[in-house]
């Protein structure tokens, strides 16, 4: 038996720990023993408070790996797991025992589920032999051909969605959450493509499950989500034996990280905002179950009349659907329980319909949104749930979504590419609206205590928000360089731009200094491809002059939306933006140059059109001394009454949308797996990760989290479209 005891200890002096080690030794050894054994009541009955150092634990996870196949225990006591939860549900007010049964039960086979999976060969997931022998004696309660994950998956899933959360339950949430992450995490074990032969037999069952399970499921994990339940001690000896840990808190804390319990848990590194380990893996749950795409085939016959493998691969790629995901269908028809939508629309929605309150559903992201797994949430609900979105947009006080986000923005260094590109997707979607756009310029904030760089007192929201998107346009040209997080911060500041009102001063200044930041960056390009065209010789011209007038085609287009912007506020919103007249006359020297630019031409006109106007007047406006800021912002302030717009040419109102590309699933799905690995705690064998790419160990570095997640930040850029009707 290797490090394992394989000799039972029956004296009647025997310890509860000795007795223990035999019956994990017994577990993980040659021996099979029938699912009706006695064997499995005295597992899971008794108090597991071993103290193995992490080298037995490891002995044990692989000696059990060499045996499951024989014994078929990883089957048979996911088979007592459902029925221990069954009775947990079933039984009104169980007694503590039954509780701690299902405990016992779910520890051990988070264990030994993980191990197999992580050591799985040639990413074979039937390794785990998730089935009975057919001489197996079955018990008459017990259907022969009932498919294993399937029975363990809904039983878990009925468990969390039924018995409320209480101090005799809360463990038994937590450590079923967490077991259903191991489950789910053969995700890991797949392509960042989601393909036909992929196997994930356990997330697989739970899209399998029948809709009125599916919906009550969302509905608790976000309820979880929402009330953020604090971590309770229980009395279980399990969990406490004087300072000791038991022997599978020790495979959680000593031994790789195996799994994750309580006590790891709480120890671990928590993301930003977290108070709940609960509500924590409630969510990460509910992020990889909604963002989920089982790619299926859709004329099998295909894969009978190929022989060939890589003509098979080719054409099952071709012939191949994703099957709808019925969770991700549940979050996007969730609607307000304080709000009836047959009332207004007059027709039911097919099927049962999640019901949450969206009022406590929005103050609790506007407390957490500085963690990422929140503000993914967020991003599914905007884009996924018209009602919420609806809902979101009719609040009066948006600062609690907004200021949390532009806080978030500001400090970009220490945020990831991916979260930075999610807030900015947010502020896009929410854009799209009128109605936002105009509300937020009325709302005055009083101060802004995170905003370093100057004292901003009595700015709107809208003022706000300009000035950390075009901060955060700067920040990407000196550190990520990525265009399209440039594209969407000018696409939202273009959707703001005909809504501007009483722009501040300072955001005023910035949007201007804005258009001369890409100016400089434009002018440089054009200088470096001039000489580089002009050193090179031969056919290294043509490739070089190919990849310089690219990116000089970018910046083109960026000075062009900028100018664009400018545009809409001076046509649509010039006289409620005196400051804005003012920042453009203080730097109109910036716009000369371009002045005969072919793609800039027309919109420059309108430009000198306002300021030939307002230079006129101050011409002809007599003052004794030089003009003051106040005097000439006095004056733009006079005149603005009297504007009327003569000679401005009419453009086309631009107005941007965000979509997300055919197959978002190439993105999402690694990028939750990604928060799931550095928020849940417990670890996992990077070198059998094939769904993202994972950088060796380096040395801690100043801007880590951008260096770290360097191969992602072009990624998004794929999945999510920026339409200008």
């Amino acid at each position: 038996m290797g490090t394992v005891p394989s000799t039972p200890r029956r004296s009647g002096s025997a310890r509860p720990q000795d007795t223990a080690e035999y019956l994990i030794g017994t577990f993980v050894g040659e021996k099979s023993f029938p699912i009706s054994s006695d064997f499995w009541h005295k597992l899971l009955e008794l108090p597991l408070n071993l103290n193995w150092p992490s080298h037995r634990v490891r002995g044990a996870c692989e000696l059990f790996a060499q045996n499951n196949q024989y014994t078929k225990h990883l089957a048979k006591i996911l088979i007592h797991l459902s029925w221990c939860l069954q009775e947990c549900v079933s039984a009104s007010g169980a007694p503590s025992n039954v509780y701690e049964k299902a405990v016992n039960a779910v520890y051990i086979s988070s264990v030994f589920l993980k191990h197999l999976i992580e050591n799985a060969k040639n990413d074979d997931i039937e390794e785990l032999y998730l089935s009975l022998d057919e001489k197996e004696p079955i018990p008459k309660d017990f259907i022969q051909d009932e498919n294993i994950e399937n029975l363990v998956v809904r039983s878990v899933l009925s468990f969390i969605s039924s018995v409320d959360v209480s101090p005799n339950t809360y463990f038994l949430h937590l450590e079923l959450l967490n077991f259903m992450l191991i489950a789910m995490s053969t995700q890991l074990l797949c392509g960042p493509s989601p393909g036909p032969k992929d196997v994930n037999p356990f997330i697989d069952a739970a899209m399998v499950q029948d809709g009125s399970l599916v919906s009550l499921v969302v509905r608790k994990l976000l309820l979880n989500y929402i009330s953020q339940p604090p971590f309770k001690s229980a009395t279980y000896s399990i969990f406490y034996e004087g300072s000791q840990p038991s022997v599978l808190q020790r495979v959680g804390s000593a031994a790789a990280n195996f799994v994750l319990l309580p006590l790891s848990y709480l120890g671990s590194s928590r993301g930003e905002g977290s108070r709940s380990p609960l509500a924590d893996c409630s969510l990460l749950v509910l992020l990889v179950l909604i963002h989920y795409h089982k790619c299926v085939v859709s004329n099998e016959s295909v894969t009978e009349r190929i022989v060939d493998s890589a003509t098979s691969d080719s054409l099952l790629k071709e012939n191949t659907h994703f099957s709808d995901n019925p969770y991700c269908k549940a979050l996007e028809n969730a609607t307000d329980f304080e709000f009836d939508r047959i009332d207004v629309e007059g027709n039911a929605h097919i099927g049962p319909v999640v019901r949450l309150p969206f009022a406590a559903l929005f103050d609790t992201l506007g407390m957490c949104l500085a963690d990422e797994a929140a503000v993914l949430l967020l991003y599914s609900l905007l884009q996924g749930n018209s009602d919420f979105l609806e809902y979101v947009l009719v609040r009066t006080d948006l600062d609690t979504l907004l200021m949390p986000i532009l806080e978030a923005l500001y400090d970009a260094p220490r945020r990831t590419a991916n979260q930075i590109y999610m807030l900015l997707i947010i502020l896009l979607i929410l854009s799209q609206d009128s109605s936002f756009n105009a509300s937020i310029h009325k709302l005055i904030l009083p101060g802004v205590s995170w905003y370093k760089e100057r004292l901003l007192q009595q700015t709107s929201l809208g003022s706000l928000m300009v000035i950390i998107l075009i901060r955060t346009v700067q920040y990407n040209l000196s550190k990520l360089r990525d265009v399209y997080l440039h594209t969407t911060c000018l696409a939202t500041l273009a959707n703001l731009a005909p809504h501007v009102h009483r722009l501040s001063s300072y955001a005023s200044q910035r949007l201007v200094s804005l258009f001369f930041m890409l100016s400089r960056k434009y002018n440089k390009l054009a200088e470096l491809r001039d000489n580089k065209v002009h050193i090179a010789k031969g056919d290294s011209i043509n490739s070089l002059s190919d990849d310089m007038s690219t990116e000089l085609h970018i910046y083109t287009d960026f000075l062009r939306l900028v100018l664009e912007i400018l545009n809409a506020i001076l046509t649509y919103a010039l006289p409620r933006n005196p400051e804005v007249v003012y920042a453009i006359m203080h730097r109109q020297e910036v716009f000369q140059p371009f002045k005969n630019h072919p793609r800039f031409n027309e919109l420059l006109e309108n430009i000198y059109t306002v300021l030939d106007f307002f230079n006129s007047r101050m011409d002809a406006q007599s003052t004794d001394g030089e003009w003051s800021v106040e005097k000439v912002l006095q004056l733009i302030i006079i005149n603005c009454r009297s504007w009327r717009g003569e000679g401005m040419k009419m453009f086309t109102q631009l107005r941007f949308t965000y979509e997300q590309e055919s197959h978002p699933e190439e993105f999402f799905i690694p990028y939750v797996w990604q928060l799931v690995l550095s928020h849940c705690g417990f670890g996992f064998n990077s070198e059998v990760i094939n769904l993202f790419p994972v950088d060796p160990p380096v040395e801690k570095q100043e801007n880590e989290e951008v260096v770290s997640s360097k191969y992602q930040n072009g990624e998004l850029s794929m999945h999510g479209l920026l339409l200008d009707p």
